[in-house]
């Protein structure tokens, strides 16, 4: 298996989170409603997920430029996002490197219909478990950050057999939790996570389904 990064995790803990707040808030509505993946959950109120998941300039640019760092990406090569959202990343990627070749995938209508507008025309509407319409090694990188969580145990051995076949390199980015701390936070934060695992619990599974990329995990401290 490959490296444990730090890329994201900065950007995640800018953000301060009422956990017990959330909790009890009618949790269980505001998760189906945040399950839907749709305008409720990106443009709604923070009640049912993002809260408003809009586009700010250089918000996504550290994580951008680590990515193409770290896998010494360059104008001609390829990134697959699996789970990209409104693709904000792959745009601050682009920006780097206009000549990078950007492709992404959401289940989200709502959010590929709000994407970027430079990347919009290189994302798609599909699923992160089902088998990706791409042949062995299509991709320089392939990423997935904060998606796979949101699958079950079953679903993640379809997604990661897929991500490890059609990427030539990976990094995946999933919650997790170290102590009894973080996995109660993590427990009140969550709406839609369906695999809420141990750090040690995700390794595991990593080295079980043959996932050979890196990885990196978000804690709720």
């Amino acid at each position: 298996m490959g490296r444990l990064l730090n890329i994201v995790t900065p950007l995640h803990t800018a953000t301060k989170r009422d956990y017990m707040g959330r909790m009890n808030d009618d949790k269980i509505g505001c998760s189906l409603k945040a399950r839907e993946y749709e305008a409720d959950y990106w443009d709604g109120d923070r009640r049912f997920g993002y809260g408003g998941y809009r586009f700010i300039e250089g918000r996504w640019a550290p994580v951008a430029k680590a990515l193409i760092e770290t896998y010494g990406l360059k104008d001609g090569s390829s990134v697959l996002d699996v789970g990209c959202g409104k693709g904000f990343l792959l745009y601050e990627m682009q920006k780097i490197l206009p000549g990078l070749k950007v492709t992404g995938f959401d289940i989200s209508k709502h959010g590929l219909a709000h994407a970027h507008e430079q990347v919009r025309p290189y994302l798609f509407n599909y699923r992160a478990q089902d088998v990706y319409p791409y042949g062995d090694d299509s991709f320089d990188l392939v990423i997935s950050l904060g998606t796979l969580h949101n699958l079950r145990l079953y679903e993640l051995d379809a997604a990661l057999k897929e991500i490890e076949r059609v990427g030539k390199n990976k990094y995946v980015m999933v919650e997790g939790y170290r102590n009894v701390a973080e996995l109660h936070n993590l427990e009140c934060w969550a709406l839609t996570a369906e695999s809420i695992l141990h750090t040690s619990e995700w390794i595991w599974l990593y080295e079980k389904l043959g996932y050979t990329g890196d990885y990196e995990f978000i804690y709720f401290e």
